[in-house]
């Protein structure tokens, strides 16, 4: 299963007022059940200039898309925290562990 974009700002807006919030190390994830799998990823201008915020961006999307398949059907928004450095398996870790803890995926060894 593939999953779609948070675009819109209502959409935006309606997740951080209605979602439920889960925390790890080095992110938070905002979450609403929906009809289908959407995902958005947050990060400002206080996280550095852009090619470090995009490359952010990129590590959680990749991150992200390896759960895509076994996660029910919610609008997602990630929100890493602000550090020196960021890694891949770091945030895998984290997205894995908020996951379990809070139903979204099922456990598989």
């Amino acid at each position: 299963m593939r999953y779609f974009r948070l675009k819109k700002r209502k959409e935006f807006s309606a997740v951080l007022k209605q979602g439920r919030r889960a925390y790890a190390g080095s992110l938070a994830i905002v979450y609403m059940p929906s009809e289908t799998l959407k995902m958005a990823v947050c990060v400002g201008k206080k996280y550095g200039k852009s090619v470090r915020r995009n490359r952010i961006k990129r590590l959680l999307r990749a991150a992200f898309s390896q759960y895509a398949e076994s996660i029910v059907p919610c609008s997602v928004l990630l929100i890493p925290r602000v550090a020196e450095t960021y890694s891949f398996s770091v945030f895998s870790k984290d997205i894995r562990k908020i996951l379990e803890r809070e139903h979204l995926i099922a456990h598989q060894s």
